[in-house]
């Protein structure tokens, strides 16, 4: 009899585990808008989760040391005036973070790192391009300021968010309403996926789709797709059974999927979230109480089921810390934010080592916070790929940087009375906003203090009275 060999991985073994009740966000409202997006976005500083709001959208941003039971009055980032569909946070400054909202506008907001004392209502830029909803975000991964789009009207805008100018307006390659869209690693390429049942590869500076793919899964329910780093693509939909399907895809062939894994029938459309660094890919369905994952090698079957991380609530949405968020030291390889009903809940995904040293092969160098290129080398026709960086040490999250907006096209361009004082690149006029803003911030805060002044008074004349009474 001949002995089934067993493959060699070191991810066969990766299992989930949920925080303990402590490390959870609870009280929170999460939103119950119909949308089939996360929900949730998070960096190695802050949780984004979008809840429910009157009159309007709205999402509240955490640090994510904030853990507990969160104050129903904690400021919450609004602006929209009908329900926010999707955030993501920029890759290239932590504190800055988009939303897509019902209301057809994107908004940029700067987040700063001490805890607002009230809500934050004035984003640092609104893009205004879309004739409907917004439902779908994506930062540039090595462009800085470049922000992808794609609204209800099957168009994908392309912006430049420091100049606020569309940079590419993609109006003619969707025929229906987008479900997903993912750039490449290098962000040269796009994925999509649409009602219309195909799955498509766009060059968005040439205007071209390069590739397309006609019903990849014969089912009616949304499909998804992710780019794997080699340039392959995974895809999730439905079966003509309803049953739910991840397969992998060659551009350069889309005859036949390279691989087809069939698992559950369910309604929920699964999200995929794909790790580059371990070729890991995630799926989370909508609804469902469960993460499945599964390996992507070069050599058949080409995808390899690890495992299934089962908890008893079903999850609202999810969110996937960037590789330069996690803990090097638990030899965490993933982390996400499951949301439930009323709170948000981590989720973490290690690999068991017995060595407390680094481990190399679990960590190669992952992209960083710098980008490779400005939006404008880009628009121009360069590609980079990601400015790496080694997590051997950790990773400590730069201070707060400002995202500076210099519009063009400005109509008064009346120069400023007074003296001019010399003025960097980096250094932008503070609009009058800014300082109301700062002055009210400024205000609040010396209104705690006196409140604190008062309560030590009256505290120190407590222990004098004390002090009399004994003598």
């Amino acid at each position: 009899m001949s002995r089934r060999v067993v493959r060699q991985s070191k991810f066969r073994h990766v299992f989930g585990q949920a925080a303990k009740a402590d490390q959870a966000y609870e009280d929170i409202r999460v939103s119950k808008v119909t949308w089939d997006s996360a929900f949730c976005a998070v960096n190695p500083k802050f949780l984004a989760i979008i809840v429910e709001a009157g009159g309007g959208g709205a999402f509240i941003v955490l640090p994510l040391a904030k853990t507990g039971r969160v104050d129903k009055n904690y400021p919450l980032v609004t602006g929209h005036t009908a329900p926010v569909l999707d955030i993501d946070w920029c890759p290239h400054n932590d504190n800055v973070i988009a939303s897509a909202s019902d209301d057809t506008t994107i908004m940029v907001w700067q987040i700063p790192d001490y805890t607002p004392v009230r809500n934050i209502t004035e984003p640092v830029i609104t893009l205004e391009g879309h004739s409907k909803r917004v439902g779908i975000l994506s930062w540039h991964p090595t462009a800085r300021n470049v922000l992808l789009s794609a609204g209800g009207d099957n168009v994908i805008i392309i912006w430049n968010v420091g100049t606020g100018e569309v940079l590419l307006n993609l109006d003619d390659m969707h025929p229906d309403v987008i479900h997903s869209v993912c750039w490449n690693t290098n962000g040269s390429l796009l994925a999509t996926t649409c009602k219309d049942k195909t799955l498509r590869i766009i060059d968005p500076r040439k205007g071209q789709v390069v590739a397309e793919r006609a019903r990849p899964h014969e089912g009616a329910r949304p499909l998804r797709a992710v780019f794997t780093t080699d340039g392959k693509l995974l895809s999730t939909g439905f079966s003509r059974m309803s049953e739910r399907q991840l397969a992998l895809w060659d551009p350069n062939n889309f005859e036949e999927p390279v691989a087809l894994q069939e698992m559950d029938t369910s309604n929920g459309v699964l999200l995929p979230f794909y790790d580059p660094d371990s070729s890991i890919v995630y799926l989370c369905g909508k609804g469902d109480s469960s993460i499945r994952y599964f390996e992507i090698t070069e050599e058949p079957p080409f995808v390899h089921y690890l495992n299934t991380f089962s908890s008893k609530e079903p999850q609202r949405g999810m969110g996937f810390m960037p590789k330069r968020g996690l803990d090097v030291s638990k030899c965490e390889i993933a982390r996400f934010y499951k949301l439930h009903e009323r709170k948000c809940e981590p989720i973490v995904m290690t690999v068991p080592r017995k060595s407390d040293l680094f481990q190399d092969d679990l960590y190669p160098d992952t992209p960083g916070p710098e980008p490779a290129l400005e939006a404008d080398e880009w628009l121009s026709g360069q590609d980079a790929d990601p400015v790496l960086i080694s997590l051997r040490d950790g990773y400590v999250p730069p201070k707060h940087r400002e995202l500076r907006v210099t519009k063009r096209n400005i109509l008064d361009v009346r120069p400023p009375s007074g003296p001019r004082r010399s003025q960097s690149a980096s250094d932008a006029p503070l609009s009058q906003h800014t300082l109301e803003t700062l002055l009210e911030e400024i205000k609040a805060l010396r209104e705690q203090v006196q409140a604190q002044e008062q309560r030590i008074t009256s505290l120190e004349n407590m222990l004098c009275e004390l002090v009399d009474g004994t003598d």
